[in-house]
């Protein structure tokens, strides 16, 4: 990055085209020169997502969701990707313990892939779980771009003393297409949509899941979609939670319906004990109307899917939890985060601020959190905005260590969690992967209005 451009000056736009120079610097050579273990193709694509909704998009490999990647805990895989687009791409691993370089988040300096270019490097695989990886690019008004497309794939690292407690998994990708922005008289500006999928097809199109009486199936469900929090329940069936963003939780918990804000991961295990043909979809009316929906088929089952609609919203991180201890881990450094937005007049979009400023202003040296390797931090995170937000921290996990004002608990592992509008939520990692590393709101538009931060390793 040139010396001459003032970090005051440097808009997320921006740097995307300036990072996009120094791809290549990972290109393998020489005796590299094997075929990859791990191969991406980022391609325009047209998603079918019903016979009467066809979406032009970007897609790894040509399908969406991309390929089902696994690797085992700890080896080594060489990966190249490859550009075919007219746009700049990123690849990031969420929730891989990697250096920054790799990470796939332009902010802590990972080369962007220019069009019609390719790169190749190698990373290890860990930690051990059901993680994801999706493009982190740029999209601002062009709801066709970024996490509004087609790039976000499955990625499970296998661990190796894993036994199998199930039968089968199943992967399950939620996603919302087709955004447009509605805005308010005070700026705010709120993307909706009206083709919403579960594996890139909307209810009643695709082949149905199909499953035997009487086994165990693990269900694996992403939430890929830009903006929105989901609610999905499966009629006639409960699931049995026991990972949370591929972290095992302390308590496992059977449940009715599962809570998955935009970039969260649930791992769940289902009795198939309730022969017919069923329906796992959104438990709002209007998100199923538009498509947010699976049909479950027993096998020499027949008959119109079942659905059986819930009463109420529920969910709670605390259900999983164990009783934490106040006492526990006192030389945890606390490091508060407010955020908030601000209106920038009539006809512009609203800034979204951690501790009174955006992205990247809050990110340099006298602003931005620097971590000391080692040490454990405590990040007590306030909301004072009127809306729920995914916060993500880029290589590292955390632990839920206290929701609102209620009690220390513990056991709760994850890389995103949901603070809820007026809400605070405290959670504690060891800063063990040093290197720059992001924060920020997965939510797209939030992103790109500025809500992010840089820490820094000292």
């Amino acid at each position: 990055m040139p010396n001459s451009v003032s970090p005051h000056s440097l808009t997320r736009r921006r740097f995307t085209q300036l990072s996009g120079i120094t791809v290549g610097s990972f290109a393998l050579s020489g005796a590299a020169a094997a075929a990859p273990d791990v191969t991406l193709e980022i391609a325009p694509h047209t998603l079918e997502a019903s016979s009467k909704h066809h979406i032009r998009t970007v897609a790894y490999n040509g399908q969406i969701p991309g390929p089902l990647f696994r690797m085992l805990e700890g080896e080594t895989q060489s990966i190249e990707i490859r550009n075919l687009t007219k746009d700049s791409e990123v690849v990031h691993w969420h929730g891989l313990y990697l250096p920054p370089n790799i990470d796939g988040a332009m902010e802590e300096g990972t080369p962007m892939i220019e069009p019609g270019a390719s790169t190749r490097y190698t990373m290890t695989a860990k930690p051990a779980g059901f993680r994801w990886y999706h493009t982190h690019t740029f999209a601002g008004k062009n709801l066709t771009k970024a996490q509004y497309g087609g790039l976000h794939g499955f990625l499970m690292i296998e661990a190796r003393d894993n036994p199998a407690a199930y039968d089968r998994e199943v992967f399950l990708g939620l996603h919302d297409w087709n955004g447009q922005f509605l805005s308010s008289d005070d700026g705010y500006m709120n993307p909706v949509y009206d083709v919403a999928t579960i594996n890139g097809k909307m209810l009643g199109s695709g082949d149905p899941v199909k499953v035997k009486q009487g086994e165990r199936v693990m269900m694996h469900i992403l939430n890929s979609s830009p903006t929105e929090v989901h609610w999905i329940s499966f009629s006639g069936h409960s699931f049995k939670v026991v990972a949370l963003d591929g972290n095992p939780v302390a308590q496992a918990q059977t449940v009715s319906m599962l809570r998955l804000a935009p970039a969260e991961r649930v791992s769940a295990i289902v009795e198939m004990n309730n022969p017919g043909v069923w329906v796992l979809g959104e438990v709002r009316k209007h998100v199923q109307a538009s498509g947010m929906g699976a049909v479950i088929e027993y096998a020499n089952s027949s008959g119109k899917p079942v659905w059986t609609q819930p009463d109420d919203l529920v969910w709670n991180y605390r259900q999983f939890a164990a009783a934490g201890d106040a006492t526990q881990h006192q030389d945890a450094k606390k490091i508060e985060l407010v955020f908030d937005s601000k209106f920038q007049g009539h006809g512009r979009e609203e800034l979204w601020r951690i501790n009174g400023l955006g992205y990247p202003q809050n990110s340099t040296p006298e602003h931005s959190p620097l971590l000391q390797a080692g040490q454990r931090y405590r990040l007590v995170m306030k909301n004072k905005s009127m809306d729920d937000h995914p916060l993500h921290l880029h290589r590292h996990t955390f632990e839920i260590r206290r929701l609102e004002d209620g009690a220390e608990i513990a056991g709760v592992h994850k890389d995103v969690v949901l603070v809820h509008a007026g809400g605070t939520v405290e959670v504690e990692f060891v800063a063990d992967n040093p290197g720059k590393t992001l924060f920020h709101c997965h939510q797209q538009d939030h992103m790109d209005r500025g809500f992010m931060m840089v820490f820094d390793y000292a």
